[in-house]
């Protein structure tokens, strides 16, 4: 290991690891040697001493400055110029720019270098650079490619190629002051689903709620997940982001369903139970699913499901043969579930004996890519409805920030992961050693290189078919807390990433899929990282219980940003009864996360609480009435919980349990069918609030 704490330091900068962090309290916390080594291995530094680390120092320093601009550029489109690095050996030469336009237009445009003006010298390992400034020509929107060529008569030389990206100042804006409902859909009941929540549960919540007012439907995460209880069930960390969860398919509006498939007594006792019951659910599915693909195969009528798999291409195949490789070799061995335990020769999606499965197996393959299409058409479908009644966005997707580090993502594109660190948090209030959320981070280096391709899709994908995306934990795009391997939550330290290139995506993205962006920037973040958020367009995220003064009492209403999303709780926090009742620390201490000190203590805590928050509540004419005040804020959005409008007092996911709590499994207290007084209740908090 380094000795030299001069040399780590100078690599951890350059190579954007922070050294040190702040924690919820102002107390700060210097790396460690052994952390900076540690996120240094991780980011692929060689740290074998200070000579190793300056001489891979200086060795990315040369790389970047003998290309003539990164493998990835992303500008504003008012841009009117972007810097070019030269050896200073060829600063009298002339240069082409080639301009490929997405649409295939191409455009050209020469410099004389010495014309253009200096912008930085560098020089490295006894080499002399040049950075110009090179104006450029009217730019467009979009994905497009750039090529710069060294002009030598009477020919050329391509000296580089990059994937030129276009955005929008700005993401796409709200129009007024809207209001909608959050719901976990698996959670839904009603007198005809299969035991959970789905499409069509979806559109008849639309059809409740969009006469009550509501302009959207805030959605759980929707990614596929193994769908096994009880550590696979959370939307939170999925087995592919990219992709969905065929649980939430109406089976029986699924081509090729016949009446028979259903197991109508199965059917009717996961209807009845108390919790959603994920892999009887998915059993019974996945059974009719077949049968009615079978039929669909047999009938010639697969033209627009080819479509789909085509335009979808290599990561629809890819997910959908690991999907088949799971369930096989599963059947082969059942005490097999990780792909990292599979046979060495099915670990890696380009290896031979992958390919040789998916040609053996290309029945399986395409029944999983079948249901995505699936997914994608009843989504669409949900969507469009919320439109058609009326309502301003329809639904409000959820992306999340993990991803299970045994799932397909990792699978299929292990390149754009870290290894030899996770990702968590630093100490706060609710976790004072740290939090470790046990995945891989992203390696920023290889969705530069492929021109944010992955990234892009992402967010494409997840907001397909709505009008909103939520991007949980936004400061992803700033920086995330890495923790080395071996070491502790306490001992991470954050790590930068390239945000303005990942926000202008964003925002390109949110301009052309017409969907605003909302940013969950809750717990400790930097003020800068709310004012460029702010500045882009991407509105805040606030909850009444956080929303409090230095001295803990609560903030009145009209101190909340109007550039924000605001709620009373969220999946992770106590519902308003269950905040007034204590349900959250009942639950805690039932699970066994809280000993009787530690529960007395956050009970006298919750009274001072409550105390604080009636005083603001009647100050602001709200008396015994938070959801009230919420909608009163001057926020852009306000979103309703389902368990608040329907008074239910347990939360759908108790952080630090698995087994020991029924998490993402809590169904809805009322059906669908029951919500329409409830929904008429609504509407007139809507109205008082002016969110109509």
């Amino acid at each position: 290991m380094a000795s030299n704490r001069e040399a780590l330091e100078r690599a951890a900068t350059r190579w954007g690891v922070e050294l040190e962090y702040t924690d919820t309290w102002g107390r700060a916390h210097a790396a460690s040697d052994e952390t900076l080594h540690g996120v240094l291995v991780a980011l692929g530094v060689p740290v074998g001493g200070e000579p190793e680390l300056e001489h891979a120092g200086a060795e990315r320093d040369l790389a970047r400055w003998s290309r003539a601009f990164d493998p990835a550029v992303v500008l504003f489109e008012d841009s009117d110029a972007m810097p070019l690095r030269i050896p200073a050996a060829r600063a009298g030469a002339s240069v082409k720019l080639e301009f490929r336009w997405e649409n295939g237009e191409i455009e050209h445009h020469w410099f004389w270098l010495p014309e253009l003006r200096d912008l930085e010298k560098v020089s490295i390992a006894g080499r002399e650079f040049i950075s110009k400034r090179v104006p450029l020509p009217a730019l467009r929107l979009g994905y497009h490619d750039l090529r710069v060529y060294w002009m030598k008569e009477p020919e050329q030389e391509a000296f580089e190629d990059a994937r030129f990206i276009v955005c929008p100042r700005r993401a796409r804006e709200v129009e007024g002051r809207l209001a909608g409902v959050a719901l976990s859909l698996y959670g839904v009941r009603s007198a005809r689903n299969w035991g959970c929540g789905d499409f069509t549960d979806l559109g008849a919540m639309v059809d409740t709620l969009a006469p009550a007012g509501a302009a959207f439907v805030a959605l759980n995460p929707l990614h596929a997940i193994p769908n096994r209880q009880p550590y696979n069930t959370s939307p939170y960390l999925p087995l592919c982001s990219l992709y969905r969860n065929f649980l939430y398919l109406d089976v029986e509006r699924v081509p090729g369903f016949l009446p028979e498939d259903a197991p109508q007594q199965e059917i009717a006792v996961l209807r009845a139970a108390e919790f959603v019951e994920y892999e009887r659910v998915a059993e019974i599915k996945l059974r009719a699913l077949r049968r009615a693909f079978g039929r669909f195969e047999e009938s010639g009528h697969t033209g627009s499901f080819e479509e789909f798999a085509g335009i979808e291409g290599g990561l629809l195949h890819d997910f959908a043969v690991f999907c088949a490789l799971d369930v096989e070799i599963h059947r082969r061995n059942p005490e097999v579930w990780l792909w990292k335990d599979w046979p060495p020769e099915y670990q890696d999606p380009r290896s031979p004996a992958v390919a040789e499965f998916a040609q053996q197996h290309r029945d399986d393959v395409r029944f999983y890519k079948f249901l995505q299409w699936q997914v994608d058409q009843q989504l669409a479908e949900a969507q469009d409805h919320a439109i058609a009644r009326g309502m301003k966005i329809g639904l409000y997707h959820d992306l999340a920030l993990a991803t299970d580090r045994f799932g397909a993502d990792l699978w299929m594109n292990h390149r754009f992961y870290a290894s030899g660190a996770r990702v968590g948090a630093p100490p706060d209030e609710l976790a004072p050693s740290g939090q470790d959320w046990g995945f891989p981070p992203p390696n920023r280096e290889a969705h530069r290189e492929n021109g944010y391709e992955l990234f892009a899709q992402s967010i494409r994908k997840n907001a397909r078919h709505g009008g909103a995306l939520r991007i949980d934990h936004v400061m992803r795009f700033f920086r995330l807390f890495w923790i080395p391997d071996g070491l502790t939550a306490a001992q991470g330290v954050y790590v930068k990433d390239y945000a303005d290139d990942l926000l202008g995506i964003l925002a390109l993205e949110s301009v052309r899929g017409g969907f605003i962006v909302i940013g969950e920037d809750l717990g400790t973040v930097e003020w800068s990282v709310r004012h460029k958020l702010a500045a882009m367009g991407i509105l805040g995220y606030r909850l009444l219980w956080f929303e409090k003064n230095p001295d803990g009492s609560f903030r009145p209403p009209q101190e909340y940003p109007a550039q924000a999303a605001v709620s009373t709780t969220t999946h992770d926090l106590p519902t308003i009864a269950g905040f007034v009742e204590g349900r959250d620390i009942e639950a805690r201490r039932a699970a066994g996360l809280v000993d009787q000190a530690g529960y007395e203590t956050q009970w006298a805590a919750r009274r001072d609480e409550l105390g604080r928050l009636e005083d603001v509540l009647r100050r602001a004419g709200f008396s015994g009435d938070p959801l009230g005040f919420v909608l009163a804020t001057p926020c852009a959005l306000s979103i309703v919980n389902q368990e608040d409008l329907t008074g239910e007092t347990q939360q759908q996911n108790l952080p630090a349990s698995t087994w020991q709590h029924p998490n993402w499994r809590r169904k809805m207290r009322v059906t669908v069918e029951e919500l329409g007084p409830i929904a008429e209740d609504l509407r007139r908090k809507l109205e008082r609030a002016g969110r109509l």
